[in-house]
């Protein structure tokens, strides 16, 4: 099988497999005080060092994956205003009832005028969550000029950058924003961890309650093996040059739809529509050709619904059910993107043999 979906979740790296079938010869609770525990512990001191010095972050959470923090970061500050994007993931669209929603523009950035109108329009500040890159069509949002508009008005700012490590430089001091969601799958570690980072002087009331844990914002005893594992595929992915798969891909297909093309995007992945091809006949054909791609976000139930982020950027829903994802990493070679090539114009041309019919 070639594997297209790695903005879904990108393949475990051997870094990563590594350093967790290290830790899992530890024994010992991180949170216990003999020398077992003080071990452990010292390892994930050292592991929360790491991403705190690439980041310029003052602290770091660790959750179960992107989700959680997501939601303890949008529910965590109380009862206080909350403003999303149109095109954010549904961890951060459904984290807290009735949000106030920006929309973004035909090419996928989030309007900053209306951003800028939103908030005067409310009477207190609160939270603005604007992710870094859309995890669909990969678009780069301009958080630092978010940043700007926040600051100015008092407000705290939010960025889920799950789909951002290793495209997008993390730096809380150059980005503006107090907190930062951050996901292990999407680097390649391994899946069930994740991260809530965050300047000095912010304080989560935790969801989860118990030990007190992570500076009594999130409890439950750390897992070594998943937080070792995750860190090592973050600094793996920081360091990595992912060929130019996305432009091979795009001028390929003349006949293509390319959503989000005129916005500064990361490499990793193409949104692209095959006119007059529904995306699930076409993720049915890749899969019988051995090519994983997918329509967008996956979800608990493994159905396709309309892209919500091409709904926001003005795409019909007919044109946004032809519309497919395709993503790409550290394992991927020039020949699975030749296939991937090989199987559109196959599929296309199919297909127009059966409308001309």
């Amino acid at each position: 099988m070639i594997y297209l979906d790695y903005n879904a979740s990108v393949p475990l790296r051997p870094q990563a497999k590594d350093a967790m079938l290290a830790a899992f010869e530890r024994e010992g609770n991180p949170s216990s005080p003999h020398g077992a525990g003080r071990k452990v512990r010292a390892l994930i001191d050292e592991a929360r060092k790491e991403i705190l010095d690439e980041t310029h972050a003052d602290r770091v959470v660790f959750t179960s994956g992107g989700t959680e923090a997501n939601a303890l970061a949008l529910s965590g500050l109380g009862s206080i205003p909350v403003v999303v994007s149109a095109i954010e993931h549904d961890s951060v669209l459904k984290a807290t009832p009735n949000p106030h929603i920006i929309p973004v523009t035909p090419e996928g950035s989030i309007d900053l005028e209306a951003l800028e109108k939103t908030l005067d329009s409310i009477e207190k500040p609160g939270l603005v969550s604007v992710m870094l890159v859309n995890n669909e069509t990969g678009v780069i949002q301009p958080i630092e000029k978010v940043a700007c508009i926040t600051q100015l008005k008092g407000w705290k700012l939010h960025t889920d950058a799950s789909q951002a490590i290793g495209y997008v430089p993390l730096d809380f001091d150059k980005l503006g924003v107090d907190l930062m969601t951050l996901s292990s799958h999407k680097c390649g570690g391994p899946v069930g961890i994740g991260a809530i980072l965050m300047k000095d002087g912010i304080h989560l009331e935790p969801m989860i309650k118990g030990g007190g844990q992570e500076y009594g914002m999130r409890s439950g005893t750390l897992s070594a093996p998943l937080i070792l594992g995750f860190i090592a595929a973050f600094k793996a992915a920081l360091n990595e040059k992912i060929k130019d798969f996305q432009q091979k891909i795009e001028t390929a297909f003349p006949s293509a739809i390319v959503y989000g093309k005129d916005s500064p995007r990361a490499p990793e992945v193409t949104c692209l529509g095959m006119p007059g091809v529904l995306n699930e006949l076409q993720i049915m054909a890749f899969d019988i050709e051995g090519i994983a791609i997918s329509a967008g976000s996956a979800c608990s139930s493994g159905k396709m619904k309309t892209s919500h982020v091409l709904a926001a950027m003005g795409i019909s829903p007919e044109e946004a059910k032809c519309a497919i994802r395709v993503s790409f990493g550290w394992k991927t070679q020039d020949s699975d993107i030749n296939a991937f090539i090989e199987a559109w114009n196959r599929i296309y041309d199919s297909q127009k043999l059966k409308d001309a019919s």
